[in-house]
């Protein structure tokens, strides 16, 4: 009987809790109430943070290599499916006339990936740490974290440094997810009060020969001047076809609805299986997470400071603070840099004037992408 009771014991979640599991599912109770109670980017913190309390269950084994979660994972993670399906709805769901209007902004996209290099160059300086050892195409793969691009850096990382995967793609939607919270405090300290209330001009009509031809032009661009950027390239700009053509809105509500919305359950059930406590409590985990909390805020600043540099050189005519919004975090970056400039002046919308550049980030971080896998990839 004894014997019986003691199996029995033996198989109880409070018998088997580790407190690495327990701080873990902590972790991911926060993440739901972030989603829920704060509304920080529900899309993304709802499933992770759920699949963080999955995975830290004892003995179920939902994020092992025969569990729900580890599937899933293998599935679409590892093989990179699931970045490429959610840049084809991205750039279904993507209008690309605030970008052609002010084809300028991609200065300000182009900025923001500062943060991508020098987030390579901090990971190859923290092998002096003991425990740490980082080659140059971990490093690659950690530094596009400071894209805040979570599919770009899930493809790049399972093909150049596959076994920092799961600690990668973490740090890269979480920052995401937490855009709200970083980009604020640094667009204020960047900026005066006057800067952050100048109101800008109306964008020009784009024609719908424009939008048509802008994603064909980036591909074939792409074609020639970067083919290892095709896979992501070719995927937003498909996606944005579909949007654009006119011919076909059923293809275009399905990228944009429901196989969007499918793929983002599944990416960040995921994700959430790698917040088990076994791989994210981990020196080197830790320190991919710190440096990609640097990364994107480098990118963040050296936007506003482009920004900066543009409203001198048109004379005021532009807010500096739409230059937060060239990390590639879309449609959130542009929102906070919206929030942000009517908390200056109720009547200063800067939304669209912030999609520009947020799509530009798009751009930039796939382009970053394509030449870290052509210079440093197998």
């Amino acid at each position: 009987m004894k014997e019986s009771l003691y199996e029995l014991w033996a198989t109880t979640g409070i018998a088997n809790f580790s407190p690495g599991e327990a701080l873990m599912i902590a972790v991911g109770g926060l993440l739901i109430y972030l989603a829920i109670g704060r509304k920080f980017e529900p899309l993304l913190l709802l499933p992770i943070g759920f699949g963080a309390v999955l995975s830290n269950i004892p003995i179920a084994g939902i994020s092992g290599p025969d569990g729900l979660l580890g599937m899933i994972y293998s599935v679409g993670i590892e093989t990179g499916i699931f970045p490429l399906l959610i840049f084809m709805g991205v750039g279904a769901l993507t209008d690309f006339g605030p970008l052609i209007a002010m084809p300028s902004t991609l200065f300000l996209g182009a900025a923001a990936q500062f943060g991508i290099f020098f987030t390579l160059l901090g990971a190859l300086a923290m092998n002096f740490i003991p425990g740490l050892e980082f080659t140059l195409a971990d490093a690659a793969a950690i530094g596009i974290i400071g894209g805040a691009d979570g599919p770009t850096a899930i493809f790049l990382s399972s093909r150049l440094a596959p076994d920092l995967l799961g600690a990668i793609a973490v740090a890269a939607y979480s920052y995401m997810a937490l855009v709200p919270i970083i980009q604020p405090p640094i667009m204020r300290a960047l900026t005066s009060e006057a800067e952050r209330k100048v109101v800008m001009t109306q964008l020009r009509h784009v024609s719908r020969a424009e939008k048509i031809a802008f994603p064909l032009t980036l591909l074939l661009l792409c074609v020639l001047l970067l083919p290892t950027a095709a896979p992501l390239i070719g995927m937003f700009a498909f996606g944005n076809l579909l949007r654009e053509s006119g011919v076909v809105e059923r293809l275009s509500r399905t990228a944009q609805n429901e196989l969007i919305n499918i793929v983002t359950i599944f990416l960040g059930l995921a994700i959430g299986s790698k917040l088990s406590a076994d791989k994210f409590l981990t020196l080197e985990t830790l320190g991919i997470l710190t440096l990609g909390a640097i990364a994107f805020s480098i990118g963040t600043a050296t936007g506003v400071l482009m920004g900066k540099l543009m409203h001198r050189l048109t004379g005021g005519k532009v807010n500096p603070l739409i230059g937060a919004a060239g990390v590639s975090a879309v449609p959130m970056a542009a929102r906070v840099v919206n929030k942000v400039g009517l908390e200056a002046d109720h009547h200063n919308f800067l939304l669209m004037h912030a999609m520009g550049p947020n799509v530009a980030g798009v751009i930039g971080s796939a382009i970053a992408a394509g030449v870290l896998l052509a210079l440093v990839g197998p």
